[in-house]
C-alpha cells in the first residue's frame, strides 16, 4: 500500500458549467455574476482527472466549506 501513498490525484468539484463568448469574459470585472447551467438543488460534479467519478452536495460548517459525496458514478466500458 506504500506505493499508493505516492500517487497524486486532482480532485474537481463543479458548481456548474456555461458557455460565454471570449469578449465578454474579457469584459468582466469584480463583481461579476456568470450563471451557470445548474441550480442550488443539482448535484455537484467530482472529477478525478477530468474522469467524473460521483455526485454530491455542498455543505458549510463552521466556516468550513464541505463536499458530501452522495453518488458514485460508474464507468461503462
Amino acid at each position: 500500500m506504500n506505493t499508493l501513498d505516492n500517487i497524486e490525484v486532482d480532485i474537481t468539484v463543479e458548481l456548474g458549467a456555461t458557455t460565454i463568448p471570449i469578449h465578454h469574459m474579457l469584459r468582466m470585472g469584480r463583481g461579476a455574476v456568470i450563471e451557470l447551467d445548474a441550480t442550488e438543488h443539482d448535484p455537484l460534479r467530482i472529477y478525478a482527472n477530468n474522469t467524473l467519478i460521483a455526485k454530491g452536495e455542498v455543505n458549510v460548517e463552521e466556516g468550513h466549506l464541505r463536499v458530501f459525496v452522495t453518488e458514485k458514478v460508474l464507468r461503462v466500458g
